[in-house]
């Protein structure tokens, strides 16, 4: 099964330069906002990508900022460069930097202050958040679906464990379409580092008890996405599409069409139509 692709990066220095010079103007770029980079450097390489003709989702994470001037500002920004979606989170910080303690306020600001034009996705948790518990998490998916256009997951690598996450929200009434989060094509001790991080080490844990599964996604220096996608495919109708976290790691998004046994392909004409298909 095809999925519409979006890829995420994060707003290093060149980076523009550098998805220019890898990734098709068709594909739909999201931007990080990291607390250590702020939302300006988001808003700043958003900006630039749809100048040079990509569509692009900025983050914004509520803590993060200052006060309702700052998100203003930032709303006038994505108008004036053609930007109509943004992807909102509470953020890591530990304390608000201003009037924003959670996403729910933001979404509903941005909501009225753009009439309800501005599309806003928000997270989830197929494996649950560090310091958030299971009920709360999905009390806040309910609350914000009126002010939300989507759902994007954290990064998981198990099939089933998103499937399974899909199937809760739909009993439980969040009827958002759900966009699968895939780790790219990435060093291995990279990716494990980064799973420790972000919780989502036990489906890792999964990969390593299914044995000729896990060498094969496992194997060598690489991480490779296609089995997770062939999995989440098995399912027609469940997810969105795949939101692709590539940290930055543009080289391996392909521009043309391989073999899916590549270890640099995730069905590469996707990517290349994700912006015509979403």
């Amino acid at each position: 099964m095809m999925f519409p692709t979006r890829i995420e990066i994060i707003p290093s220095e060149g980076i523009a330069d550098r998805v220019s010079a890898h990734v098709p103007l068709t594909t739909t770029l999201t931007v990080t906002c990291l607390p250590h980079h702020g939302i300006e450097r988001t808003m700043r390489t958003a900006v630039q990508l749809s100048l040079l003709g990509y569509s692009v989702v900025p983050h914004l994470a509520a803590r993060s900022l200052h006060d309702r001037s700052q998100l203003t500002g930032i709303l006038r920004d994505c108008n004036v460069a053609g930007i109509s979606e943004v992807f909102v989170i509470g953020g890591d910080r530990k304390q608000p930097a201003g009037p924003y303690g959670s996403a729910l306020p933001l979404l509903e600001d941005i909501a009225q202050y753009t009439g309800g034009m501005m599309r806003a996705g928000i997270a989830g948790y197929p494996e649950g958040h560090p310091s958030v518990g299971p009920v709360d998490l999905l009390d806040a998916l309910l609350a914000k679906q009126h002010v939300a256009s989507h759902v994007v997951t954290q990064m998981c690598f198990s099939a089933p464990k998103v499937l399974d996450y899909v199937a809760l929200l739909r009993r439980e009434g969040v009827q958002l379409p759900v966009w699968a989060g895939v780790a790219g094509n990435v060093p291995r001790t990279k990716l494990v580092s980064l799973a420790t991080q972000t919780g989502v080490g036990s489906s890792l844990k999964f990969l390593s008890r299914k044995g000729p599964l896990a060498r094969k996604l496992l194997s060598g220096d690489r991480y490779s996405p296609q089995n997770l996608v062939d999995g989440l495919g098995s399912q027609p109708g469940k997810i969105a599409g795949i939101h692709l976290y590539s940290f930055n790691n543009l080289d391996a998004v392909p521009n043309e069409v391989g073999p899916a046994s590549s270890p640099t392909a995730l069905q590469p004409a996707l990517i290349r139509g994700a912006a015509r298909d979403n």
